[in-house]
């Protein structure tokens, strides 16, 4: 759902997702801060209906101050940062793990990226591990693009050799690198 078109292009995005790839909250909670602080407007979402099973991923209802009952979905959003003094943006993705249809939501969320003039995509994840408190945070991470990664190793961010089951950042990864967006993935090792 488009509510307004940017007025400028949105050359960068940053994407984060709650739940498994957010552990204590690192991701969404850095992300959401800096859309607070730099005032970052609303302009898209993707309704839930279609990939979620409301039994597994529940929406929660609160009370408003009158006293009537809210239910919050599954939220998707894009917001967008601009600087006037700058021509392009910042086009940023806080969003909700789906259950259902993981190709259908990664192409979505790849596709609004590259119609808003999206170059590179960096998605934020932090993971659970066996990490002092009392260190600098670990981070690992790579990239579509060769100097990229380069970039990240150069800042001490090392590639991660894991294989197994994979979040929804790897499908939204993948979606992203075929619609010819780069794309870099940084995650934050929490205890």
């Amino acid at each position: 759902i488009i509510h307004e078109t940017p007025e400028k292009k949105l050359k960068h995005m940053v994407v984060v997702f709650s739940g498994w790839a957010d552990a204590a909250e690192g991701a969404t909670s850095a992300i959401k801060f800096l859309q607070r602080k730099l005032k970052s407007k609303k302009f898209a979402e993707i309704d839930p209906e279609e990939f979620y099973d409301f039994s597994q991923t529940r929406p929660y209802t609160s009370r408003t101050r009158d006293g009537k009952r809210r239910i919050h979905w599954p939220a998707n959003e894009f917001s967008y940062l601009t600087d006037p003094s700058v021509d392009s943006g910042v086009m940023v993705f806080v969003g909700v793990e789906p259950n259902l249809k993981w190709r259908t939501f990664a192409k979505t969320v790849a596709t609004v990226a590259k119609d808003h003039g999206v170059e590179s995509v960096v998605h934020i994840g932090a993971l659970l591990d066996a990490v002092p408190h009392t260190r600098p945070v670990k981070l690992s991470g790579s990239a579509s693009e060769s100097n990229l990664n380069e970039f990240l190793e150069g800042q001490g961010i090392r590639a991660s050799n894991y294989q197994g089951p994979t979040g929804i950042s790897s499908a939204v990864m993948a979606a992203c690198i075929e619609e010819g967006l780069k794309y870099t993935s940084i995650w934050g090792h929490t205890s």
